[in-house]
C-alpha cells in the first residue's frame, strides 16, 4: 500500500533523525499562545546540540523544497535527513574552498571542524546506543576505487568520527559488481528494507568513491492500537476524491497523549517504548481542513519548538491510518538549488579528498521506507553520494599537430612586419 496522506504530515523519526528538542507537560490549561521558545545556551565543543539544530533546519529546508517540487505535487513525502546529512558531512570533509563553503552552509553546519565531527559522533553513539524495547541504528562506508590514491587524512576523519571505514572495490573493471556490493550493505543494514539504493548506470568507469548512510528503525507503541478495532473508512485526498484505508482507532480511557491545538492546527505525540535508550516519539501535524499549508508553515525549528512546548498530555480519541510509503530521490538538483552547486560541476574542489580538484559529486541518491500499523513503526532510509573523475578536466596540455593543409607566416616580431607568408597544402610537393 502507498497511500497518498496529503491531509496528515508526519514527523515520524524527525524527533529521533532531525533531533528535535522534546517537549511535552502534564499540567491542563497550556496552549500554543502563552508558551515562548527555549532560550538558546552556548553549546560547548562536543555536545551535538548546535549540530542537530542545523540537522532540523536542514530537514525543514529540504521538506519544503520537494513539496514545493511540481514533480512531486499530490505525492507522499518521506526522508531521512539525517541520513542525507550524514553522508554530505562526509562529502564535506574532503571539500574546500566555495564548495566547502556552500555544502556547510545548505546542511547549516558548523563551520568549527571539532564541533561539527564531536556533534556527528555524539549524535551516532547515541542512536546506536541500544534499547530493550526497539532497534535503531545507524552506519557510514566508504567504498574507494582501489588504484585510485586518497589523502591518509581524509579517510582517518571519515573512519575517526564517522566511523566510515574505508572498502576498495574495483569501480574501473566492474562498476555492476560494485554498484551490487553496496546495494548488498544497504540491504544488510536496512533489513532488506532498502533495495537497490544504486540504480542501474549510477557507477561506471569514472566513479572514484561512493559515501553511503543507512539507518534503521523499528519500535512499538508505548499505547499499541487494538486490531479488532481498524475499520476500512475513507480517507480524504482531495476536496472531491477519497480513497479506502485501514483506520486504527484509539478511544479508550488509557488514550492519554500529548496533544494541543490552534486555530488551524491539531498536534499529536504518540511515544514509542524505550527503556535507557534515546525517548523517541511520532509528531502527527493535522490542519483543521485539507489544506497543508498550516502544517508546511509549522515547519521551522522556532515554531516547532514552541508547539511541542505547548503540548498538554491529555485523552484523546485517534483515529490513524494504517500505511506504507516506499521513496526515493536524485537529490542533486535539488540541493544545487538549495544552495550547493558548484559541487556537482567542474569547478568542484574536493581536494581534501585526494590532493587534486579532478574530482566532482555525480549523484545523490536517497531511498526510504516507513510501515506504520497497530503495533508500531519500521522505518529506514539510505543514501549514496557518487564522487566521479570528470571527463571535463583532462590534460590540459594543448597538443598542435600539423597534419592538415595550414598558413603561416615569419613576422617581425618588434614591429609586426610580415616578412613571409604562406600555405602548406602539400609538404610533399614542390
Amino acid at each position: 500500500m502507498n497511500r497518498i496522506l496529503p491531509g496528515l504530515l508526519l514527523l515520524a523519526g524527525l524527533i529521533a533523525f532531525g533531533c528535535i528538542t522534546a517537549g511535552c507537560i502534564d499540567t491542563p490549561g497550556a496552549t500554543s499562545e502563552n508558551v515562548t521558545p527555549p532560550t538558546g545556551e552556548e553549546t560547548p565543543a562536543g555536545d551535538p546540540g548546535d549540530l542537530a539544530a542545523g540537522n532540523t533546519r536542514f530537514a525543514f529546508d529540504l521538506y519544503s523544497q520537494l513539496a514545493n517540487d511540481p514533480k512531486y505535487a499530490g505525492k507522499n513525502i518521506f526522508f531521512s535527513p539525517y541520513s542525507i546529512s550524514s553522508a554530505l558531512a562526509i562529502t564535506g570533509e574532503g571539500a574546500r574552498g566555495t564548495t566547502a563553503d556552500e555544502i556547510r552552509a545548505t546542511l547549516h553546519l558548523p563551520a568549527d571542524d571539532t564541533l561539527r565531527r564531536e556533534g556527528f559522533a555524539a549524535i551516532d553513539a547515541g542512536l546506536n546506543s541500544g534499547d530493550e524495547n526497539y532497534t535503531l541504528r545507524t552506519a557510514n562506508a566508504l567504498w574507494a576505487e582501489k588504484t585510485y590514491t586518497f589523502l591518509p587524512e581524509y579517510v582517518d576523519v571519515a573512519r575517526d568520527w564517522y566511523s566510515a571505514d574505508a572498502k576498495n572495490l574495483d569501480f574501473i573493471g566492474n562498476p555492476e559488481g560494485s554498484r551490487a556490493t553496496i546495494n548488498r550493505w544497504v540491504e544488510e543494514k536496512t533489513e532488506d528494507r532498502i533495495r537497490d539504493l544504486l540504480p542501474a548506470g549510477s557507477i561506471d568507469s569514472m566513479t572514484r568513491l561512493v559515501i553511503t548512510n543507512a539507518i534503521y528503525f523499528k519500535g512499538t507503541w508505548v499505547k499499541q492500537f487494538d486490531p479488532k478495532e481498524t475499520q476500512e473508512e475513507e480517507f480524504r485526498v482531495g476536496a472531491e476524491k477519497t480513497v479506502t484505508v485501514p483506520m486504527m482507532h484509539r478511544m479508550d480511557e488509557d488514550a492519554i497523549y500529548c496533544y494541543n491545538e490552534t486555530d488551524t492546527l491539531q498536534v499529536l505525540e504518540m511515544p514509542y517504548a524505550h527503556e535507557s535508550g534515546s525517548e523517541l516519539a511520532m509528531l502527527a501535524l493535522l490542519p483543521k481542513d485539507d489544506d497543508l499549508t498550516a502544517a508546511g508553515d509549522a515547519l521551522d525549528p522556532e515554531a516547532i519548538a514552541v508547539i511541542r512546548q505547548s503540548l498538554v498530555e491529555q485523552r484523546v480519541k485517534v483515529s490513524f491510518p494504517k500505511f506504507t510509503l516506499n521513496t526515493e530521490y536524485s537529490l542533486p538538483g535539488t540541493l544545487a538549488a538549495m544552495g550547493m552547486p558548484t559541487a556537482f560541476t567542474d569547478a568542484a574542489d574536493l581536494s581534501g579528498m585526494d590532493g587534486t580538484q579532478d574530482l566532482f559529486i555525480s549523484g545523490v541518491v536517497h531511498k526510504a521506507f516507513v510501515d506504520v500499523n497497530e503495533e508500531g513503526t519500521e522505518a529506514a532510509a539510505a543514501t549514496g553520494v557518487i564522487v566521479n573523475l570528470t571527463s571535463a578536466r583532462p590534460d590540459t596540455t594543448p597538443v598542435f599537430r600539423a597534419d592538415h593543409p595550414f598558413v603561416f607566416l615569419i613576422i617581425e616580431k618588434d614591429s609586426g612586419t610580415i616578412l613571409f607568408i604562406g600555405t602548406v597544402v602539400d609538404p610533399v610537393g614542390s
